[in-house]
């Protein structure tokens, strides 16, 4: 945890004190912050891992416990995850960050034996519920290639790569004296090496004979008593798995060459049958071609049928791309079973844990490179069982991700019974059998929903209550877009060719069931929520044409402002819209200009069968402007009560009326400024700035307006004009000048300019005197542009003439027909200087400083750390808010911090959250009486203000600071500066505890909370330093002390920083084990056990232990006492008996280190005998001998 830095708390005090002391004056300001009172401390925060979601990453092994039911996964990062019932699982991180290369369990003892890539085997105890490493041993001279526990059996063979066996005691770990050497176990007359050893396993009948594998093709039965090699088995070809049929006298090995060998035990000299399942058998009698490597193959027998032979691998080398397949051989028949997904490992599932017995094997479990199948044996055709773990993450790579924490009780209920319907058929009937483990105490009553965007355009809602994760619904966006079916009939406007229907930013309203999403492709698309089917025979579209600003400083509007072309209300000022209403806004797509007016995607035309779910509102699409691609969306917000859709990219913000389905707002992003605004931005560029020749300005102003409108944006300096005529025409000259700086498609774009400024500046004087007080309101009207009958879709499109009324200074404002396209010699180093929008947030509150009452607003955030107010009118509710149009107007920038805006909120009078308002859900398909029921505004909080006082409180933060503004009066009340050598990620206003504070996730790791309204800070604690961008892009904060991230590509790791969640952890956690009676053994029967024929016994303690063996060679490995044993008590109970257990572990921690003090002193005691028997010995000698003679 980071050090806590008095200083930084020092200067925070001192500004706070200072801008509270400089509010005191702003009408009674601190005597209502005074009235707050903060409950929320530093001992509310404690910072933990809670559980983890998805498929394991990169898995590289897996084993199973026959009798727990208990499933384990291994990874190459090191990682272990446990998974028992749907909602037990577990996960586990060794250290080294080594893969696991091998597991073992020991059945129903609630261990588990890992071997990792390091060459290094631990233990793991799983008997408590966060497990631990008891024991570990590292090897040192020797590589670990193979590992081997037989069932109810201390002792653990180790193959290695030099071919040489070691055997671990598992309850000591501590190696035995026994060592099988290679140069034994093979014929004295092999002059080669045989490889590492890739197989150990008993003889199921014999527990002294053990079948070693070699890599070159060598397999030795070792006699363990006798300490030599009963027989040798040889095969030309490279050995990948050996399996044992139950009764001990056949075996089988898989090969190199697609082959499968059948050897009797007591036939050495030649194999009892070579097959090749998939090798084309020549007719002459000729050697079948070699298949690909049979990298696996296990042998199961059953009672009342054939064998059940399953093998991985060794398909012939004809079939070139061909997936992944699993053969599964029962009786003459053979099933290949094709994946999905390259096989890492698979297991046999069988009845009984014994080897000796028949196995009667009911299930394959498949580990896939990303998932994981389980095959029903059971039933004819192999159905596979449906998977209840959480393991379809990354079905579709996850690019953005959103957490709900505190939902509507009947949110969960109303998914699942929509998504149920999606499920998919032909599953097996039978039980998931992988069913071990308990769920823990269920300690949090609220609904959790987690919604997950997708590259395909799919979005996935997932239920996360008690830490548990279940998909509720998934819905497909793709399926409101026509799809190319081939290369060269994908559309040519496409500005993503991979995944152009990736999600990549969504906005969603849990009360309204109002879901928002905006893609990749710079579309976006309102969802209604609707429990009955609908048929959509033309999905609604809207075109927004937001047009890209210049940087140079030959730019034709100082201050980012627009020439308008102020055309009279009837008139079209768009060349695409003066067509007669009845044809469709069309694009240019030739190749000999460029592509304008055209979407990325195109919305079907076929009518829109809609299921149950989720159900298609409007699309909004970004179209091309000349030749420029529209900009990626970087924000988006939707408000069910206002009716309104905001989205926003480095162009500027467009406000959407989803109910009107028109086009309201789309300015640029430094027309939001007001002109008087103290923290208006120039446009910038990277670029030699140039003086200009002309600047804009009006005649009619007065001098002063004129000469300070008249001054660059570049250079600052002034340049009189006489009249806006020869002004335009100076600058179209000059334009037209430096057209070979210019492409020659903005040149053409500038002509076109020229013919609309001299239409429209007839008109200007008459509408110049109809401008009112206000500094900017704009009003649109709408067009709907019908297609072709060919075509089912219905564009709309914002009709160019509109309102303006304005007050002095005059200044004008952003028309819609007035196309400004971009250089094609502008530089990405242009883009990205350009101030885009970051973040929404529809609230009720003050507009102006002078304002009295609230009303609805839009906060606009900006890269540049720029906060603005945009002020709505909304039309009373019913059939008039269907009818008369919302106002818009820009009250221009509230206050400046460092760093994009990441997030803003508001607070009451009493720092209570001002949540947006919502609109009750209602079903857009029921009955007009069923809507009108549901159909009620939601009221916002009622105002606490008095005359001159200020009644709420803004929080804003951005990438380095946060800062708390009162309004109306716009007062800078609190200020905390976050990081200064990193920058925030991720900040979100989140309640905890019955209080709110910002939860602030930094580049550096970093995790951070600030008090509200004083941003005092909570908590700090270094704990992930950002190594992808996954972490930043999916990392996010919710209510009650809950956030998540996408730790890899299919893992969803939650983590809280909540104390009273940390504390409650080890109660809600699942238990992996369970006390279970280990099944009976196999019954010998009255002849075996007369002539005995029966499985024969082997004492490995007499043979394996220090009286037998010896002592191993200490410089061999390494004992590493882990922490298992009290990292097991941290999280249980303090009471009697936690204190017991503890003393117990204390107590055999001590009995160890009596024992080895023991041993010293034994080998201490040894050593001295024997020098007093060397000393008898010699004095014997010498005694009878004269000094001569010695």
């Amino acid at each position: 945890m980071k050090k806590f830095n008095i200083r930084k708390v020092l200067d925070g005090l001192t500004a706070a004190s200072s801008s509270s002391s400089s509010a005191t004056a702003q009408s009674g300001t601190l005597r209502e912050n005074d009235a707050i009172q903060e409950t929320l401390q530093s001992d509310h925060f404690q910072l933990c891992k809670t559980v983890r979601h998805g498929f394991p990453y990169q898995p590289s092994s897996m084993a199973f416990d026959p009798v727990q039911k208990i499933l384990a996964v291994g990874t190459q990062t090191g990682a272990l995850r446990l998974f028992g019932r749907a909602g037990v699982e577990c996960y586990c991180q060794h250290e080294s960050g080594a893969a696991v290369i091998q597991l073992q369990f020991l059945v129903n003892e609630g261990a588990l034996v890992s071997a990792l890539a390091d060459d290094s085997i631990h233990m793991w105890n799983l008997r408590q519920k966060i497990p631990a490493i008891l024991h570990s041993l590292k090897f040192s001279r020797e590589r670990i290639t193979y590992c081997h526990l037989p069932f109810q059996s201390k002792w653990l063979y180790i193959g290695t790569e030099r071919g040489n066996i070691h055997i671990v005691n598992v309850e000591s770990f501590t190696l035995s004296g026994y060592v099988i050497m290679w140069n034994k176990a093979i014929e004295l007359s092999t002059k080669t090496h045989p490889g590492p050893v890739v197989h150990i396993s008993d003889n199921p009948m014999d527990e002294g004979k053990l079948l070693i594998g070699f890599e070159c093709g060598i397999v030795v039965l070792w006699d363990l008593k006798s300490k030599k090699a009963d027989c040798r088995y040889s095969y030309d070809e490279a050995i990948h798995s050996v399996a044992w049929h139950h009764e001990g006298k056949q075996f089988i090995c898989s090969h190199s060459d697609g082959t499968l060998t059948t050897w009797n035990i007591r036939i050495p000299a030649k194999s009892a049958q070579i097959i090749t399942p998939h090798g084309k058998q020549p007719k002459d009698g000729k050697k079948p071609e070699p298949c690909k490597p049979i990298l696996k193959v296990e042998y199961k027998t059953t009672r009342a049928g054939d064998p059940f032979m399953v093998l991985s691998g060794g398909l012939s080398y004809d079939t070139v791309g061909r997936r992944a397949c699993l053969t599964v051989m029962h009786g003459k028949s053979t099933t290949v079973l094709e994946m999905d997904y390259p096989i890492v490992d698979f297991l046999t599932l069988c009845e009984t844990p014994y080897p000796n017995d028949f196995q009667e094997p009911y299930a394959v479990l498949v580990l896939l490179e990303k998932d994981l199948v389980l095959i029903d044996l059971g039933q004819i055709g192999y159905p596979i069982f449906e998977n209840p773990y959480p393991l379809t993450i990354h079905e579709s790579p996850v690019t953005c991700c959103e957490y709900f924490v505190d939902c509507p009780a009947e949110l969960i209920p109303a998914l699942y019974s929509v998504g149920s319907r999606q499920k998919r058929q032909g599953y097996s009937k039978k039980e998931w059998p992988i069913s071990g483990g308990n769920w823990g105490q269920v300690t949090q009553s609220y609904p959790e929903i987690i919604i997950t965007g997708h590259a395909d355009g799919s979005i996935k809602f997932w239920d996360a209550s008690a830490l548990m994760l279940q998909v509720l619904y998934k819905l497909k966006t793709a399926k409101v877009f026509e799809r190319a079916r081939g290369k060269e009939e994908k559309a040519n406007a496409e500005i993503v060719e991979e995944d152009p229907f990736a999600i990549q930013t969504l906005s969603w309203c849990p009360e309204s069931r109002m879901l928002c999403v905006a893609g990749v492709s710079a579309h976006v698309i309102i969802y209604r929520f609707s429990k009955q089917e609908a048929t959509t025979d033309d999905v609604q579209l809207l075109e927004v044409r937001m047009q890209c600003e210049f940087t140079d400083g030959d730019s034709p509007d100082p201050g980012g402002e627009q020439t308008p072309t102020l055309p009279t209300p009837g008139s079209s000022s768009s060349p695409q819209e003066s067509e007669p209403p009845t044809q469709p806004s069309t694009g240019s797509n030739s190749s000999d200009g460029p592509r304008d007016n055209i979407p990325c995607l195109q919305v079907r035309s076929s009518p829109l069968k809609q299921s149950p779910g989720y159900q298609v509102e409007l699309v909004i699409q970004l179209v091309w402007v000349s030749g420029e691609p529209p900009q990626p969306i970087t924000s988006l917000a939707v408000n069910s009560s206002y009716g309104l859709v905001v989205f926003g990219n480095s162009n500027g913000l467009a406000v959407v009326d989803y109910l009107q389905k028109s086009l309201l707002l789309n300015m640029g992003t430094s027309e939001l400024y007001s002109p008087s605004d103290p923290y208006q931005r120039q446009p910038r560029s990277p670029r030699k700035v140039r003086q200009p020749s002309g600047a804009t300005c009006d005649s009619n102003d007065g001098s002063n307006t004129s000469e300070d409108r008249c001054k660059s944006p570049a250079s600052g300096s002034t340049s009189p004009c006489n009249s806006d005529d020869e002004r335009k025409q100076k600058f179209i000259e000059k334009v037209k000048f430096k057209s070979r700086r210019f492409s020659k498609t903005v040149a053409n774009d500038f002509a076109k300019m020229s013919r609309k400024i001299s239409s429209s500046s007839e008109q200007k004087t008459d509408l110049a005197k109809e401008r009112s007080k206000q500094w900017r309101s704009v009003t649109f009207k709408k067009r709907i542009c019908c297609l072709n009958e060919g075509k089912a879709a219905a564009r709309m499109s914002q009709k160019g003439a509109f309102y303006r009324t304005e007050s002095a200074p005059n200044f004008y404002t952003k028309d819609n027909s007035f196309t400004r396209s971009r250089s094609s010699s502008v530089t990405s180093i242009d883009r990205e200087s350009r101030e885009a929008i970051s973040s929404f947030h529809f609230c009720e509150s003050y507009p102006r400083k002078t304002d009295s009452a609230v009303g609805p607003c839009l906060l606009v955030g900006t890269t540049q750390g720029t906060v603005m107010m945009v002020a709505l009118s909304l039309p009373p509710a019913g059939d008039q808010r269907l009818q008369q149009p919302v106002g818009v107007s820009s009250c221009g920038s509230m206050v400046e911090l460092k760093g994009g805006i990441l997030t803003m909120a508001l607070l009451d009078a009493t720092g209570a959250l001002l949540p947006p308002s919502y609109e009750p859900w209602y079903d857009p398909n029921a009955s007009d009486e069923e809507k009108e029921k549901s159909r009620r505004r939601r009221p916002a909080s009622p105002p606490s203000s008095q005359e001159g006082q200020d009644a709420q409180f803004a929080v804003l933060c951005s990438e380095k600071q946060a800062k708390v503004v009162a309004m109306p009066s716009q007062t800078r009340i609190y200020k905390h500066n976050i990081t200064e050598t990193s920058f925030v990620l991720r900040a979100d206003v989140v309640q905890m505890a019955g209080a709110n504070c910002i939860a602030c996730f930094c580049a550096n790791g970093h995790i951070m909370t600030l008090s509200l309204p004083s941003l005092r800070p909570l908590l700090d604690v270094n704990y992930l330093p950002l190594t992808d961008m996954r972490i930043a892009r999916t990392f996010c904060f919710s209510n009650l002390g809950q956030a998540l991230y996408l730790t890899s590509p299919t893992e969803i790791q939650r983590i809280t920083y909540s104390q009273e969640n940390c504390d409650n952890r080890q109660e809600m956690l699942s238990e992996l084990f369970t006390p279970v009676e280990t099944p009976e053994a196999p019954n010998r029967g009255f002849f075996k056990g007369l002539f005995g024929g029966g499985a024969q016994s082997l004492d490995r303690e007499d043979l394996f232990g220090e009286t037998g063996a010896g002592k191993a060679s200490r410089s061999l490995a390494q004992h590493i006492p882990g922490p298992g044993g009290m990292e097991g008590m941290k999280g249980a109970a303090s009471g009697v008996v936690g204190d017991l257990a503890r003393a117990r572990i204390a107590l055999d921690e001590r009995g160890q280190k009596l024992g080895e003090l023991e041993d010293r002193t034994a080998a201490m005691m040894s050593s001295a005998d024997s020098f007093s028997k060397h000393a008898h010995d010699m004095m014997l000698k010498y005694k009878d001998k004269k000094w001569y003679q010695l």
